[in-house]
């Protein structure tokens, strides 16, 4: 994250101009959101995406030629089959960055589907131009843009039938005071993502791999996260655990190496998880 410091300002401006407006939950957006085609049905435990709608997604002709060359790194159409998105789901995409997920999902839950886009400032600036680019002339019109820092997120209660968090969640243990990255209230962040999410709604998380052992600490240092740190910190906010995948890891990684340095970078041994809110607390 501290390549954040990096970027431009001009850079940032421009996003944020684009982003105006976008600091809270649109209340018409977030009443069709609530009552869309998922409807009051609750996502079976077992449901998983048809290959062909997450295909479809990738090949959706309006996708940046940018975007493409990501995808066979990513795994995304599989990604999205293993969370279980479907046609009609409102989604919450954590941290989105530059969006590569966002307009997937978009193309994925279709026109009775919503997908809520967040940043913080830092991400924002982390992105550079490209949300800036993703979001022009209104070309995703499923996706709303959600602009909070941290520790400020104020989700509405049982909206979402999903949440993602793609290579985020080790920067709850990040701290940045020179790039405006506040210490995150971990325990209360998730009790708030908990409470946006519908009975028996899907939390997937895909993230850089720390060794086994590490310090939660290296989500700050190396941009790592040991997999057992997500795993407990999901038991204790509520969450079950429901399944991991190994498509995405990389036995060859170097577990010492931040993720940004060239010898990893885009090459990094990840983890997906799976978890779930019980249908009944």
């Amino acid at each position: 994250m501290r390549k954040i410091a990096w970027i431009c300002k001009a850079a940032l401006a421009a996003v944020l101009v684009v982003a105006s407006g976008c600091s809270g939950l649109d209340p018409e957006a977030s009443a069709r959101m609530a009552n869309g085609a998922m409807g009051s049905s609750r996502p079976s435990s077992s449901a998983i995406a048809q290959p062909a709608a997450a295909d479809a997604a990738l090949k959706n002709p309006q996708r940046r030629p940018a975007d493409r060359t990501q995808d066979d790194r990513r795994k995304a159409a599989a990604v999205l089959e293993f969370f279980g998105i479907q046609p009609g789901m409102a989604v919450l995409d954590l941290y989105s960055g530059g969006g590569y997920y966002a307009e997937l999902l978009s193309y994925l839950v279709g026109p009775a589907g919503r997908v809520v886009a967040h940043n913080n400032t830092p991400y924002l600036s982390f992105a550079g131009t490209e949300v800036a680019e993703r979001y022009r002339e209104g070309r995703l019109p499923n996706v709303e843009q959600l602009i909070a820092e941290n520790n400020e997120l104020e989700l509405p209660v049982q909206r979402f039938d999903a949440v993602i968090m793609i290579k985020a969640y080790h920067d709850v243990y990040f701290v940045d005071d020179e790039i405006g990255w506040a210490r995150i209230d971990r325990p209360q962040f998730l009790r708030e993502v908990f409470a946006a999410m519908k009975p028996g709604a899907v939390l997937g998380i895909v993230d850089h791999a720390a060794a086994p052992g590490a310090a939660p600490e290296s989500g700050g240092t190396l941009h790592r996260i040991d997999p057992e740190v997500i795993k407990s910190d999901m038991k204790a906010a509520g969450f079950v655990l429901e399944a991991q995948s190994d498509i995405l890891r990389n036995p060859k990684d170097d577990y010492s190496t931040r993720v940004f340095d060239d010898s990893v970078r885009d090459r990094t041994d990840r983890v997906v998880m799976r978890f779930r809110k019980p249908l009944q607390q």
